[in-house]
């Protein structure tokens, strides 16, 4: 290898040069030296010699400007449109991918939403535990009306994410353009439903006719029986001021342990059937005369009765004077059973003045009885009596001649003729 160097070469520096001495001896030998004459502003002739550097760096100078001027032509004719409609793409990529964005951020806040109200629905048919059929009816259907809006939001936002294609489907992204589509696919599903629903109303709307139709009627023929039982007492009513309907209206307000709570009125809406409020007030006159019947003093309270002295003024057996008799007696030998003739409570047990042995029973309604002259009590004050329950046995005791009952009927503690209800039964 040293010996090819140093046959060919005087030194390792030349073998290295080699190659650029031979490309410029190509230069020279394409762009040998040249003499220029020129004429200068004076007039005279000027030599000078252009040397195959200056040549050579001339030549490829020119070459690089028309590189140059060819490929800015170029690049201004074919890739400056290009490079616009590549700008335009771009533009648009952002303005979709901002939209696409947004949709998704709705897409999200309403599927979070849904699942929210799937939850609260869960836990309320968990928890409550006293949800009436309606109530859990109800809570079903939002339940599946939920879930049918969360598959919907589920498949879209899977097309968003999988479908490469996917466009927008709205203009403008918004709780309401999203809203408007869940509102539209909930109105086909009840648009189905309503079709269901109006048949099972035409259904339910000829029930109810013939329901209101019979109920209605039995209300009649209720009151006109009970209005015969009430009738035999009318007058004595009327002379307390008082009637069927006030009877019956005071009767639906008692609240005790004989007719158990009072009964609330029906509440109607001002735009009502009218037929509904004149079967409401059939109702309510039958429910209450039904209540008073069972409640007020009708009958006698002694078996076989016989009356042996009435109401009113009567010649006074022990001093023969005209006097005020404020009940009616019946005949009955010591230890006749002395009944209670409808449910009530003991107010008054013991002696009282002119009466003897007396019981006294609270029925409601402002009415009370009052049994005198027993020879003995069978019970207490604050008992509750049942009808027909014995409440003593009759004597002579206090003010009489002879052993009998006095029996009063007082209204709010006035006493009157007690004879229509004795017998009214």
């Amino acid at each position: 290898m040293l010996s090819f160097i140093s046959r060919y070469f005087s030194s390792l520096t030349s073998l290295l040069t080699a190659p650029f001495r031979a490309f410029w001896r190509l230069v020279v030998h394409i762009f040998p030296d040249q003499d220029v004459t020129a004429i200068s502003t004076g007039g005279n002739l000027d030599y000078y010699k252009r040397s195959s550097a200056r040549r050579f760096f001339g030549f490829v100078g020119k070459i690089g400007l028309a590189v140059w001027a060819a490929w800015s032509s170029y690049v201004f004719v074919y890739h400056r449109p290009m490079l616009e409609r590549r700008t335009r793409q771009l533009s648009e990529c952002r303005i979709q991918h901002a939209t696409h964005m947004s949709d998704l951020n709705t897409f999200f806040a309403k599927y979070s939403e849904l699942h929210r109200d799937i939850n609260t629905i869960d836990d309320q048919m968990r928890n409550s535990k006293k949800l009436s059929k309606a109530e859990e009816e109800n809570l079903v259907k939002r339940r599946m009306n939920t879930w049918a809006q969360i598959d919907m939001m589920s498949a879209r936002l899977n097309t968003m994410f999988l479908d490469e294609e996917y466009t927008p489907e709205f203009q403008r992204m918004s709780e309401l353009s999203v809203e408007y589509e869940l509102t539209r696919e909930e109105n086909s599903q009840l648009r189905a439903a309503n079709k269901s629903l109006e048949d099972t109303m035409l259904v339910i709307s000829d029930a109810n006719s013939q329901i209101v139709e019979r109920v209605t009627q039995l209300a009649k023929d209720n009151n006109e029986t009970l209005g015969k039982a009430m009738k035999r007492i009318s007058s004595s009513l009327a002379s307390l001021g008082l009637s069927d309907k006030i009877i019956a209206t005071n009767a639906l307000k008692v609240s005790n342990s004989i007719v158990g709570s009072a009964v609330a009125p029906f509440v109607f809406d001002e735009n009502a059937d009218p037929k509904y409020r004149e079967l409401a007030e059939k109702i309510e006159l039958w429910h209450g005369l039904k209540r008073a019947t069972a409640m007020l003093p009708l009958g006698a309270p002694v078996d076989n009765p016989r009356i042996t002295s009435s109401y009113g003024t009567r010649t006074d057996p022990i001093h023969g004077e005209p006097t005020a008799h404020k009940g009616i007696d019946f005949s009955g030998r010591v230890g006749t059973p002395l009944l209670a003739v409808a449910p009530g409570k003991v107010i008054f047990t013991g002696e009282r003045a002119g009466y003897g042995k007396t019981v006294e029973i609270d029925h409601g309604l402002g009415f009370t009885t009052l049994y005198a002259h027993l020879s003995r009590i069978s019970v207490e004050r604050g008992d509750t009596v049942k009808p027909r329950q014995i409440i003593g046995l009759g004597g002579s005791t206090g003010r009489s001649t002879g052993p009998h009952l006095h029996y009063e009927i007082r209204y709010e503690d006035k006493p009157f003729n007690p004879y229509s209800f004795v017998k009214g039964e």
